[in-house]
């Protein structure tokens, strides 16, 4: 099978029913844009040239597209005349010598298995033109597929210039369109417009190339929920949702538990090994790879996160951090960036840990904020422990050695170190090195004042409660 000509994806539209100074093409679902989705899609059909026709928010789309594909060429719409006049912007000082692919920037479920089957059967039934149709159970808003008595196509009508007969139709045009080449650039030249919008539609092409040349077919898809398109942020929501059935149906296909998939969001660039288990409202995203026989969640968060075999994370917030193998993080542990848990370690309840490495089978049980640190193999921090990392202008190292025992409520003033085998007093503020073995102990003598509320707090309710007992 010869290779496709030219793939052009249409991205130019205001995107006004957004409602958000974001460009719509660019908001994403499963971690990558709706333009993305689309481009990665048209990639799979390996044509030998694609083109993205960029309009509003040119700049910042055309840096995406320069950032993830910098292969493809955009092409600037600066007045928006319609699809038609995008289409022909996008083939200007281009030769076609075989088949062009077009489809619209805002559809993120085609998928390449469709656009393959849909090449296939355009070049099957050698036809001029080929148009994706689907059947839908509310075809509001979309193009209608007109039909002959025969059942052959006549041709594509849009919602605001349809009859009240023709929005009865329930097969829509999903705007993805297979061309030959040379007929395609003979019939761009007849395009008019004469319709609701004043605007060139490309939809006006498959009734001039049948006039013209015949040859026009349409290939109707399975699922229909692929060719839905973004318009507005509820749709988005709706796109996003199909997007993880599909992304966890698979994986629960691959082996892995998914206990409630409509409460479990999982990026498609996420890796999920057999066996793990998945709880519920639990948020998967960005390049994480969870290896065999992990637990994650309930209500749990991972972004850019490596999580190894057989470790837990339960309640938990962890951002660009790693896990290692049969560690426990959590409930309610805020692993920042630059967190690195060693195999068997332990993060506990309210504990935050930014840019700190965990030694194997070390703890951080409970309470405790752990900043800038190193910390060595099997040593406990206790509740309430503070690295005290900011001076108030740069940032400082704490390096505490194995087997070491951090007291409850001891604050270790950074820079400092704490040998091995160390201890620090309960509720001590260490500002010096601690050395190997040794006890820190900052803090004040305990002093009892005897009588001083009976003196400082008299007739208040603790005064009464102790007269009450010292009588």
């Amino acid at each position: 099978m010869s290779q496709l000509d030219l793939a052009v994806v249409l991205a130019a539209g205001e995107g006004q029913r957004m409602k958000s100074a974001l460009p719509k093409v660019l908001h994403s679902i499963a971690g990558r844009s709706l333009l993305e989705h689309v481009m990665v899609a048209v990639s799979d059909l390996a044509p030998r040239e694609i083109r993205v026709v960029v309009g509003a928010h040119k700049d910042l789309v055309t840096e995406v597209i320069r950032e993830k594909f910098p292969e493809v060429e955009s092409v600037f719409q600066e007045v928006r005349g319609g699809t038609g006049h995008a289409l022909r912007l996008a083939l200007e000082g281009r030769e076609l010598s075989g088949d062009v692919l077009v489809c619209a920037g805002d559809t993120p479920l085609l998928t390449a298995q469709s656009l393959n089957e849909l090449l296939s059967h355009h070049r099957e039934s050698r036809a001029n033109a080929t148009v994706l149709t689907a059947e839908v159970p509310e075809p509001y808003g979309y193009g209608r597929v007109i039909r002959q008595a025969d059942g052959s196509l006549l041709r594509i009508v849009e919602e605001s210039d349809a009859t009240e007969e023709e929005r009865k139709t329930l097969e829509i045009n999903s705007g993805v369109y297979l061309f030959s080449g040379a007929k395609l650039k003979n019939a761009l030249t007849e395009l008019r417009k004469d319709n609701s919008q004043n605007e060139e539609y490309l939809t006006d092409l498959i009734e001039i190339i049948r006039n013209r040349d015949g040859g026009v077919g349409t290939y109707l898809i399975d699922d229909f929920t692929e060719i839905l398109g973004v318009n507005d942020k509820s749709q988005l929501a709706e796109c996003a949702a199909i997007m993880r059935d599909r992304i966890n149906h698979a994986l629960m296909l691959s082996g892995v538990v998914i206990v409630d998939p409509l409460t479990t969001w999982i990026d498609l660039s996420v890796e999920v090994d057999i066996d793990v288990r998945i709880e519920p409202g639990t948020s998967i995203a960005g390049q994480s790879i969870i290896e065999s026989g992990s637990i994650i969640g309930p209500r749990t968060t991972l972004i850019d996160v490596k999580v190894g075999k057989n470790a837990s994370v339960i309640e938990s917030y962890c951002l660009k951090s790693e896990i290692g193998d049969g560690a426990k993080i959590g409930p309610y542990s805020h692993l920042r960036e630059g967190s690195l848990i060693a195999s068997s370690a332990r993060v506990g309840s309210f504990v935050e840990l930014k840019n700190a490495s965990i030694g194997m089978g070390s703890k951080v049980p409970h309470l405790s904020y752990v900043g800038d640190a190193i910390i060595g193999v099997e040593s406990n921090i206790g509740a309430g422990a503070i690295f005290v990392n900011y001076d108030g202008v740069e940032k400082h190292q704490t390096n505490v050695g194995d087997h070491v025992r951090i007291g409850s409520d001891s604050m270790l003033i950074a820079p400092i170190t704490i040998g091995d085998g160390a201890y620090t007093g309960a509720g001590s503020v260490i500002t010096e090195d601690v050395p190997a073995g040794a006890l820190g102990i900052g803090r004040a003598k305990h002093v009892n004042i005897l009588g001083w509320v009976a003196k400082k707090r008299k007739g208040s309710k603790s005064a009464k409660a102790a007269e009450k007992r010292e009588g």
